[in-house]
Formats: structure tokens, sequence, C-alpha cells
């Protein structure tokens, strides 16, 4: 490549946030009038973070691929409905909460995971799930093993909605803002039921932690 072609790519200014802003509102409308390949570029966009969000409310990889599918496929037909006032985003993650709290209706399952937090006022037991290492001793991973069963059990009494606003503040480590957005309430509301789920959770866990 000559000098004259590496000066010309030099001055080419990169991508702002605007530009990819302008480019997906392209895409929605292109996808809007019926452009399949538009929307396909939109489901790359998204995909990688509608997936980890479905992973948090099943149980194995499969599950949360149908979940993913059924989400995009509401997506898809929704789309015509979408005014690019709103944040793209917002709307993609509410109709895949939505998705997710309906299969926790339908179901009791939910994927095991390990919760945690960086807050240091938070519960203890947040923290108290097993590390499968084989440096722990017997005693400790014993009941490690058994705060996590309780937490398991506990958190299949919540309300589909507390469960949800947990997951996603502790295992997503969204905040409550966003939480509010996707929930489709208010920060405030989204507050509320995080505060109703972590007194239930501590009141069936006060006799073990």
């Amino acid at each position: 490549m000559d000098s004259t072609c590496l000066e010309l790519i030099g001055r080419v200014p990169a991508a702002t946030p605007q530009d990819e802003l302008g480019h997906e509102h392209a895409l929605i409308l292109q996808a809007q009038r019926g452009d399949r390949a538009a929307f396909e570029e939109l489901v790359r966009l998204y995909e990688s973070n509608v997936l980890r969000l479905t992973l948090q409310f099943v149980r194995s990889p499969e599950e949360a691929r149908d979940l993913y599918q059924e989400a995009f496929l509401k997506i898809y037909r929704s789309l015509h409905r979408f005014r690019l006032q709103a944040r793209f985003s917002t709307w993609v993650y509410r109709i895949v909460v939505n998705v997710c709290l309906d299969h926790l209706r339908r179901t009791r399952h939910r994927r095991e995971v390990q919760p945690g937090s960086d807050n240091p006022n938070e519960p203890e037991f947040f923290q108290a799930l097993p590390e499968e290492r084989p440096e722990l001793n017997p005693e400790r991973a014993l009941r490690s093993r058994e705060i996590a069963q309780r937490l398991e059990q506990a958190l299949g009494r919540l309300s589909p909605r507390e469960r949800l606003v947990f997951e996603l503040r502790h295992y997503q480590g969204l905040k409550l803002r966003a939480i509010g957005e996707y929930c489709g309430t208010s920060e405030e509301t989204a507050k509320n039921c995080l505060f109703r789920a972590t007194q239930k959770l501590r009141q069936e866990l006060k006799e073990i932690v």
C-alpha cells in the first residue's frame, strides 16, 4: 500500500456512538419495510446479550436457545410497532424479559448460578454459595452446599417478578434504573420489588446465615 493510501486512511474518523445509532436506526427502518437482511443484522447486534440474559433463568443452554428464538420471533413480529423515539435496546430487552417471565410462570425451573455482589452492604448469604475447590475443608463445603440448596428453594418461592428483579440485579449486575426500564416500570418500583425479595430470602435463610 502506497503512502497516499495510508495518508487517506489516517484521515478517516473513527465511528462515533451517534454514527452507530444512525446505522441502527437505518437497519430498523429497513427491517420494518420487510428487509430480512437488515433484521438479521439487528439480531447479530443483540444476540449475545439476549442469550446471556435468557441463560439466567433456565437450566440448560438448549432451553436458553429456545427462549432466545422465541424472543427474536416476537421482536420480528412486533417490529412494525417500534417507534424511533424510544431506545431500541430497552424495547428489545423488555420483550426478552417478558418472554422470561412467561417461561417462569409456566415452569418452576431456574438455572443454578452463583450470585455475587460488589456492594459490601449486601446480605452475607449472597457470598455464601459453594466454591467447588479441593482446598475447601469438608465441613465448609457441606455448609456451602446446604446454603446453596436452601437459597435455590427460597428463590423458587419468590414471585416471578421478584425473582427476575433479584437475578437481574445480583446475577447480571444491572442497575435498578435499567431493571425498571426492562421490566416496564419505574426505578422505585424495581427497588421496592428487590427489597421484598431480599427480605423474603433473609427470612428463609435466617437459621443458616
